[in-house]
């Protein structure tokens, strides 16, 4: 779950900049977490207390409302409303990422990635990007390989993944749809050569950065091993007390190394 924070607070300079390249430094003064980060962990506070996502949903945007939240997130969690608005932002598929470590099957991880998503993006696609981003953590965490990860995405959610990065650069742009986004996560981690190299080519794309590589970063790390210390000190470090703390108590929960102390290959 760290990667995908790390992927939001490295990614959130770059969001509106239209990025092309991937030489640029990881962390600096502006860096911040965005609304990708707290969902997520509103997500791992569900999944730890067994607390219902519309109320943790609620909650965690009045604790952060400057968060910087799709539009019309900020008016669903404004006006208190509780049904779906029938999204397919990528939204659903940022917020994810925990899902994919808290559950021992497939088949679980599918069904309760849809139900993190359908309290609000409950339009199809908007399920299906929460479902192939939490399946791809959760086969990456069980050491699949990065040729399978692929194939079962593209056979289970008809994703087209044959085009490289270098073929969807030049055209690409920002994109807040799960079908825009997902993707084209899913081929930065799969052309990545490690955690840091991943991150850099999915901001690379110019498009919605922060949520790139949040959720490249988010199947990355288990794939990977982890988040380099070089990454994960200043991400944790980033983070307040609340939210490094439910953090830090869903590595120890679910038996994960600790973010704080990980060395990584």
């Amino acid at each position: 779950m760290l990667g995908a924070i790390a992927g939001d607070i490295i990614g959130s300079v770059h969001e509106y900049s239209g990025t092309k390249c991937s030489d640029f430094a990881l962390f600096v003064p502006a860096s911040r977490f965005t609304d990708d980060t707290v969902l997520a962990v509103a997500v791992a506070d569900c999944l730890l207390n067994g607390r219902e996502y519309v109320d943790a949903f609620h909650e965690y945007f009045h604790n952060y409302p400057n968060a910087g939240y799709g539009l019309r997130f900020f008016h669903w969690a404004s006006a208190g409303r509780r049904d779906a608005y029938n999204s397919y932002g990528n939204g659903s598929a940022m917020r994810v990422p925990a899902v994919g470590y808290a559950f021992d099957s497939l088949d679980d991880v599918l069904i309760q990635a849809a139900r993190s998503a359908e309290v609000t993006h409950n339009h199809p696609e908007g399920i299906k990007g929460a479902q192939a981003t939490a399946a791809a953590v959760f086969m990456a965490r069980c050491g699949e390989t990065k040729t399978r990860i692929k194939d079962w995405i593209e056979g289970m959610f008809g994703y087209d993944l044959s085009k490289s990065l270098d073929e969807l650069r030049p055209t690409y742009e920002f994109d807040e749809s799960c079908q825009g986004t997902v993707p084209a996560a899913l081929t930065a981690f799969l052309e990545s050569k490690d955690f840091e190299d991943a991150i850099r080519k999915a901001i690379s794309l110019g498009g919605d950065a922060d949520t790139l590589a949040c959720i490249t970063g988010s199947v990355a790390e288990p794939h990977y091993g982890g988040v380099p210390t070089h990454i994960a000190g200043p991400a944790m470090a980033t983070l307040d007390d609340h939210l490094r703390s439910v953090v830090t108590r869903f590595y120890e929960r679910f038996k994960l190394e600790r973010p704080d102390t990980a060395r990584r290959r």
